[in-house]
């Protein structure tokens, strides 16, 4: 009988594989992305004292009125600019892109792409 793990062990295996060697600073927080089947978050972390700078996902009013579905790239795209905005407007130029152990394919590249694009820098 094959014993297979589910998507899910195998993604938060992945993620602290990747959280061994990144961690966000006051200089250069971290840009931890989530996806579940329905939306996208994308969250600025400052792992020395354990804030959360900034915010956005697909649930904030302005995101969602944007686009039509939210579980799609360009709803992903939207959520990076709003977060490079909100980075912006609090002086974070630079990050560490956390890909929450999710492939960077896809939605997590375009939110990636999308972040350059508006300002930021990783």
């Amino acid at each position: 009988m094959v014993n297979k793990k589910s998507r899910t062990e195998t993604r938060v295996k992945k993620h602290r594989r990747v959280r061994n060697h990144l961690s966000g600073t006051a200089a250069r927080p971290r840009l931890a992305v989530f996806r579940s089947n329905n939306h996208m978050y994308a969250q600025i972390i400052d792992d020395t004292v354990g804030n959360t700078l900034a915010a956005a996902s697909t649930l904030d009013k302005e995101v969602k009125e944007a686009c039509e579905k939210t579980n799609n790239v360009a709803a992903a795209a939207l959520v990076g600019t709003a977060i490079a905005k909100k980075a912006l407007e609090k002086g974070i130029t630079t990050v560490v892109f956390d890909r929450g152990g999710f492939i960077y394919q896809g939605k997590v590249q375009a939110l990636a792409d999308a972040a350059r694009e508006a300002g930021l820098d990783f």
